[in-house]
């Protein structure tokens, strides 16, 4: 039985197992999906470890998108020009990394037709990597804030956005919020929001965060009256790319999503 699964620390929150082996399971596929949750300094140890015991497919989430990529023998170029890896394929002892976390945080926009001016995003991560990318390949006019300014201000430089301090991002009137950080996710941050007060100027926020579906951040936009996107369509949407590099196959979308939400309201 082939071997995939997600590592990231921490990963205890992902719904990523419960999507994939129902997926495996619906095509009749003789494969399983785990969840590892490996510290950043045991990373390259269990990457040995996936090269030995033949694994074939690995998510990568929080923490280790970028550090991963010295580890792997290829990438393709957006993962490159990203600058993160959130797939990774094992094919004849070869570790090749990409990134779906593009094509998941575009869907709902095009489904939506939104194409902003501008945008805000906050934090400097691998998600936030990711939105920038896709945010450029709309023509949008893109700002960056983060808590650790040296970090923003490479990442806005490296991707083409203007940085903007932490202090200052509320003064900053994008048409497109977009919560990069795990503020408000399950856990230590489940109460957090990256922001508090009015969303001046703001016209649609999008919370990149899925667990849970309605994140602080999401409520806040949701009373002042804003359009807000859940991280839960980007999630499936990423998890449907990875699935189909792995498999060559499809799985139903529509039945992912609402196997995912139906979780999420029982925890």
């Amino acid at each position: 039985m082939d071997s995939y699964g997600i590592i990231g620390h921490p990963v205890g929150h992902s719904l990523s197992p419960t999507i994939h082996n129902w997926a495996f399971a619906s095509k009749g596929l003789p494969k399983i999906y785990q969840a590892w949750d490996i510290s950043p300094k045991k990373l390259p140890d269990f990457m040995s470890c996936v090269r030995t015991l033949g694994i074939r497919g690995l998510s990568v989430t929080i923490q280790h998108k970028k550090t991963i990529m010295p580890l792997l023998d290829s990438l393709d170029p957006i993962a490159r020009d990203i600058g993160a890896v959130n797939t990774v394929i094992q094919r004849k002892g070869i570790l090749h990394g990409t990134n779906t976390d593009i094509t998941g945080f575009l869907a709902p926009l095009i489904y939506q037709g939104l194409k902003p001016k501008t945008a805000l995003v906050l934090g400097a991560g691998g998600a936030a990597r990711a939105a920038l990318y896709g945010l450029k390949t709309l023509g949008t006019e893109i700002f960056l804030t983060c808590r650790n300014p040296k970090s923003g201000e490479l990442l806005a430089t490296e991707l083409h956005a203007g940085f903007v301090s932490w202090d200052d991002r509320t003064r900053v009137a994008a048409e497109l919020l977009i919560n990069a950080t795990p503020l408000g996710m399950h856990g230590s941050s489940a109460h957090a929001s990256p922001w508090t007060g009015p969303l001046t100027g703001c016209k649609t926020c999008y919370d990149l965060v899925y667990t849970p579906q309605m994140t602080p951040f999401l409520n806040l936009a949701s009373a002042q009256g804003k359009s807000v996107i859940s991280g839960l369509a980007m999630f499936i949407h990423q998890a449907h790319a990875q699935f189909r590099l792995w498999t060559g196959q499809n799985f139903d979308i529509h039945g992912a999503a609402i196997l995912a939400a139906s979780r999420l309201a029982v925890r």
